[in-house]
């Protein structure tokens, strides 16, 4: 079933089953960028509230659900962080995030656990610049095809190749990276 043929933004049960098939993936992609489990779960939300929003835009011809979602939440964390930038440097930190029960707080917790690998790899790859970085991420570590990877990014094939092999390239010898496949750049 396809995005816009689904029309889920009027249609309830064509966007439950959008979000049943896409948010485990959209809370581990988040999941390994941000290690606050409330920031986890208002992020999720934000994404699935953009889709409503931006289902419009969807064009299957240009890659997957999932690359396109991987997008709006790359978008969704941008958004995220530059707020909280703004707050901590204009206001300090400031309460107001929704109760997580017991059972979300575990969960988040075990999630954002399972994806500590993740994080040292994404700390490996901070002096990256940040197109080849991003690129990097989404390959290696979200394991989106390199033309899903090029969608996700707005940009050409071609040039998320290059990105890619910048890269990998720049971190053959990084042991942070050993666990993450980084084929072809011995």
């Amino acid at each position: 079933m396809r995005l816009r043929q689904a029309g889920i933004a009027t249609d309830t049960d064509a966007f439950e089953a959008f979000y049943r098939r896409h948010v485990d993936a959209v809370t581990s992609f988040l999941a390994r960028r941000v290690d606050d489990p409330h920031t986890v779960a208002d992020l999720v939300a934000e994404v699935f509230v953009a889709v409503l929003d931006s289902a419009h835009t969807y064009r299957p011809g240009r890659g997957s659900e999932i690359a396109w979602l991987y997008g709006v939440a790359r978008n969704a964390l941008s958004a995220e962080r530059r707020r909280a930038f703004k707050e901590t440097r204009l206001a300090g930190r400031v309460g107001g995030r929704r109760p997580l029960d017991s059972d979300d707080m575990t969960d988040l917790v075990a999630r954002i656990d399972a994806e500590n690998l993740a994080r040292r790899a994404f700390l490996a790859m901070a002096g990256l610049p940040d197109g080849d970085r991003a690129m990097l991420e989404l390959v290696v570590i979200d394991q989106l095809t390199i033309g899903e990877a090029a969608t996700a990014l707005g940009i050409r094939q071609g040039a998320a190749r290059a990105r890619l092999h910048r890269a990998r390239h720049a971190l053959r010898d990084t042991p942070e990276m050993a666990p993450f496949v980084l084929e072809g750049i011995r």
